[in-house]
C-alpha cells in the first residue's frame, strides 16, 4: 500500500552539488575563482565542454558546448583538462562529510544522492536545519568553493526537483500546502523523467503544463505514458514513494577519445590494450566472469567499425587480448587496408571496449572441452594466476608496476578512467 504523502512531509533529502567538476577545480586552483571555466576531456577547441563554471554559465556557456563556439561567447573563458581523479577524490570526502549530518540512502552520481531522513528530524524546522549544518560541513572541511542544492520533500523524486528550483547553493522545502503552487509553476522539461520527446508526447495527448498532468488520472497517464511508468510518475509527482526498480551489472567497459598525438594505428592500439587490461582488473575486483568481448573504433571521418566475439566465461588479461587482437586485425583488413582510408588520409578517433555476459564463478556451466582438456584447464588456471599476481602487485606498489606491453602516455595521465553519468569509477581505478 502507498503511504499517503501528507504523513510525512519532510521525509526525504536530496542533495546536488553545483557546477561540481568545475566548482572543484576553482577551490583547488585560486587563479580560477571568479572566472568563467569550462572543464574539458581534450585540449582542443574541437571538443565540448563537459562542465562549467557558474561565472561561465553567465555567458550561456553548459554542458555539451563546443569550445570553439564557447570562446567566442566568452573570450575570457579559461578551458581546465578534465581531472577525474581528483572529481571521485572530492566526492568521497563529501560522502564522509554527508554521513556526519543525515544518513546516505542513494548515491545517485558523483554529485547528487539522496538520504531518507530520520523520524525525529521530518519537520520543516528540523530538516532545514539538518540542511543547514550539511551545507556549514562543507564550507569548512572542503571549502568556500564547494556548494551545493538541497531539496526536501515527501519522497526522493520531489526532492530531486526542488535542487532545480534555487541554484547555486539553494534550499527548498516542498511541503502539502506549498506543494502544488510550487510544481505548477514550473514547466514540463523542468520535471526529472520529462525530455522534448516526451513533452511531445504528452502535447499530444492534450497536456501542455504541470497543472494539466496534476490532474489526470494515473490510468490516463499511463495511456499516455505507453507504460506503467507514465502512472508511476503521476504518483512520485504527488508524493508517494514508490520503490526503484533494481538494476544488475550487466557489462564492463572503457572507452577513450585518443589525443591528437595518439590518433594513428600504432598508438590506437596500445590504447585499447591499456582499456582491455583495465576493463578485465575491474572484471575480477568485482568478482564476475565475462562471456562476450566487444571491441569498436571510431574514425575521423565518421567511420565506425564493431565487432562481438563469444568466449568461454573468462576473467584474465590474456583471453581478453586475444580476443582483442583478432578483432583489431580483422578491423585492420577491412578498414586500414583499403584504398578509400588510405586515399582519404582517415585517422583514428576514438576506442572502445566492453565485456558482457556477466556471471558468476558459481554459475559457469563449463563445454565439454572444458572438462576433458587438462591442458585447457592448466593454460586457464596459470593465465587467471598471472593476471592476479599483477593486479597485487599494481595494487601495493602503483599502476604499471607491472605491464603488459607499451603502456600509451595521455594528457590526463591516465586511460580509460572517467567519471559516468550514473557510474562513479573507485579510486582503485586510477591505479589499476
Amino acid at each position: 500500500m502507498l503511504e499517503s504523502p501528507e504523513m510525512n512531509s519532510c521525509k526525504w533529502l536530496f542533495f546536488d552539488l553545483n557546477s561540481y567538476f568545475a566548482s572543484v577545480e576553482q577551490q583547488e586552483r585560486p587563479e580560477l575563482r571568479g572566472r568563467p571555466v569550462a572543464v574539458v576531456p581534450m585540449d582542443t577547441d574541437y571538443t565540448c565542454a563537459i562542465a562549467a563554471s557558474y561565472e561561465a554559465k553567465a555567458y550561456g556557456i553548459k554542458t555539451g558546448t563546443r569550445i570553439k563556439e564557447a570562446k567566442m561567447m566568452c573570450p575570457d573563458l579559461v578551458t581546465v583538462l578534465a581531472r577525474h581523479d581528483k572529481y571521485v577524490e572530492y566526492h568521497d570526502r563529501i560522502l564522509s562529510e554527508v554521513i556526519k549530518h543525515t544518513p546516505i540512502n542513494k548515491v545517485c552520481s558523483v554529485d547528487e544522492l539522496s538520504s531518507r531522513l530520520p523520524p525525529n528530524k521530518r519537520t520543516a524546522d528540523k530538516a532545514r536545519a539538518v540542511a543547514l549544518r550539511l551545507k556549514a560541513g562543507l564550507r569548512q572541511n572542503l571549502g568556500e568553493h564547494i556548494r551545493c542544492s538541497i531539496g526536501i520533500a515527501p519522497n526522493a523524486y520531489l526532492a530531486k526537483v526542488a535542487t532545480d528550483m534555487e541554484k547555486p547553493d539553494g534550499l527548498v522545502i516542498l511541503s502539502p500546502d506549498t506543494m502544488q503552487e510550487r510544481l505548477f509553476a514550473l514547466k514540463l522539461t523542468d520535471l526529472c523523467g520529462i525530455n522534448v520527446g516526451m513533452e511531445a508526447r504528452l502535447r499530444r495527448g492534450g497536456i501542455t503544463s504541470v497543472e494539466q498532468f496534476w490532474h489526470l488520472s494515473p490510468k490516463h497517464a499511463r495511456r499516455i505514458w505507453g507504460s506503467v511508468e507514465g502512472e508511476r510518475f503521476w504518483y512520485r509527482l504527488r508524493g508517494y514513494e514508490i520503490p526503484d526498480q533494481e538494476t544488475k551489472t550487466t557489462m564492463i567497459g572503457h572507452s577513450r577519445v585518443l589525443d591528437t598525438e595518439l590518433r594513428n594505428a600504432d598508438a590506437a592500439y596500445q590504447v585499447v590494450r591499456r582499456l582491455t587490461i583495465k576493463a578485465a582488473t575491474r572484471l575480477r575486483r568485482k568478482e564476475f566472469f565475462a562471456a562476450g568481448f566487444v571491441f569498436a573504433i571510431r574514425f575521423q571521418s565518421g567511420q565506425r567499425w564493431a565487432r562481438d566475439v563469444r568466449l568461454s566465461p573468462a576473467q584474465d588479461n590474456f583471453t581478453f587480448l586475444k580476443a582483442l587482437e583478432g578483432l583489431w586485425t580483422q578491423m585492420a583488413d577491412e578498414v586500414m587496408a583499403s584504398r578509400a582510408y588510405r586515399q582519404t588520409r582517415d585517422r583514428p578517433f576514438k576506442v572502445s571496449i566492453s565485456l558482457h555476459g556477466l556471471c558468476r564463478r558459481q554459475d559457469i556451466t563449463p563445454d565439454l572441452f572444458d572438462q576433458s582438456s587438462e591442458s585447457y584447464q592448466a593454460l586457464t588456471h596459470k593465465n587467471e594466476a598471472l593476471s592476479q599476481v599483477m593486479d597485487n602487485l599494481n595494487s601495493k606498489y602503483g599502476a604499471e608496476t607491472l605491464r603488459l606491453g607499451v603502456s600509451p602516455k595521455t594528457r590526463a595521465g591516465y586511460v580509460g578512467t572517467k567519471i559516468a553519468f550514473s557510474r562513479v569509477p573507485d579510486q582503485a581505478e586510477f591505479f589499476e
